[in-house]
């Protein structure tokens, strides 16, 4: 009898420990799969805001607050850009000074918690940038997608799709450039965005079926006067990109892509995130099949996403080896493997989705070299 209840309670342990495996595995799996749009990635440091003063910001002193470059900051409330460190201004040991260029909203005060971002800018791109635009909605296969469209002359139209811990206010950073160069740009929120449909499970899938909604973007472009397009997308969204890119029935208006931090391997993306929230390394494998149940995702991303026999088109891609968030590493491969087609533009200081914000004029001098072919 002793022997059987023995027996039963190591069975209940056992059924318990594997069940509060299971949620560990689908609470760390979250860090990805329920990033939350305009949120910062666990990766990213809160900082804390010490002092202000005419055109500078003294902040804590940390790998992220040093960066190059130029960076949105953002507060509960508050939202600041801030530019290059400056090295001449005195500070304390623990603290980093850098130029102040503008607040856009509410006010830093000392002892505020703030976090870098890629932003630049909020609102839309008339209150934003003074573009133009047109506030369209993309029929998509889960309803409709709301868009930015700002006008521009040439027939070859530059899709942009964001990525994660961000919204389509991001793709405001490279949209004047675009403007000037007078492409019709078509800025997409996809399922999960605010004002957009939820996906039918609630989870991000990493692009794996996001994508769809970039293809209903193109069909939207060329239903309204586009010959061709290229997609622009940062982080998964240049993965939405390249899986349109390869089995859209509209791939062939696509002429190039411009990839700027892909996400080429999910299950690296999503340890680092889970990794990020201070996960147990024990627990990675299982945050790694609780996304695979939770969404389908395929588990053999050697190739990333699309392999390269897949691609066809010219492809720019902007990483750099200190992404903590998506390896440069499968970068590199693909650009080895198709240098042919793909041209891989490398940036170094520069975290995930942030290629732009470490040098604006070299981001933008490659990004028009690649595009002025496409006109």
């Amino acid at each position: 009898m002793r022997t059987v209840k023995a027996a039963a309670a190591a069975v209940t342990v056992a059924i318990a420990a594997g069940a509060a495996g299971v949620a560990a595995g689908r609470f760390a799996s979250n860090a990805a799969l329920k990033a939350p749009p305009g949120r910062p990635l666990p990766t990213e440091p809160r900082l804390t805001v010490h002092s202000t003063a005419a055109g500078r910001i003294t902040l804590t002193r940390d790998l992220a607050s040093q960066r190059p470059g130029v960076y949105g900051l953002s507060g509960d409330g508050s939202h600041a850009v801030v530019g290059p460190v400056l090295n001449t201004a005195a500070h304390s040991a623990d603290t980093v000074v850098r130029r102040l260029e503008r607040v856009i909203k509410g006010t830093l005060e000392p002892g505020d918690r703030a976090w870098l971002t890629p932003n630049l800018y909020i609102g839309d791109p008339g209150a934003a940038l003074g573009l133009d635009h047109a506030d369209v909605e993309v029929p998509g296969e889960l309803g409709a997608l709301p868009a930015w469209f700002v006008p521009g002359v040439r027939d070859t139209w530059v899709i942009t799709v964001h990525g994660l811990g961000t919204t389509r206010e991001h793709p405001m950073n490279v949209m004047e450039f675009l403007h000037r160069l007078q492409f019709p740009v078509l800025d997409l929120a996809y399922r999960g965005d605010p004002g957009a449909p939820r996906p039918l499970d609630g989870l991000n899938h990493l692009g794996e079926t996001e994508w769809r909604d970039v293809e209903a973007a193109i069909r939207h472009a060329v239903g309204h006067g586009a010959e061709r397009v290229v997609l622009h997308g940062w982080s998964t969204g240049a993965t939405m990109a390249l899986r349109a890119a390869a089995y859209s029935g509209l791939r062939e208006r696509i002429s190039g892509l411009v990839l700027d931090s892909p996400v080429l391997n999910w299950e690296a993306t999503l340890r680092a995130l889970a990794v990020a929230r201070r996960t147990p390394g024990a627990l990675l494998p299982l945050a790694v099949r609780a996304a695979q149940g939770r969404t389908g995702l395929p588990g053999d991303h050697v190739h990333g996403p699309v392999g390269p026999p897949q691609l066809t088109v010219p492809t720019l891609v902007f990483h750099g080896p200190d992404d903590a968030v998506a390896p440069w590493a499968p970068s590199r491969r693909l650009a080895e493997r198709r240098s042919d087609l793909v041209t891989l533009h490398t940036v170094r200081d520069a975290p995930h989705g942030a290629m732009w914000n470490a040098n604006p004029k070299a981001y933008e001098e490659a990004l028009r070299r690649f595009l002025t072919p496409l006109m």
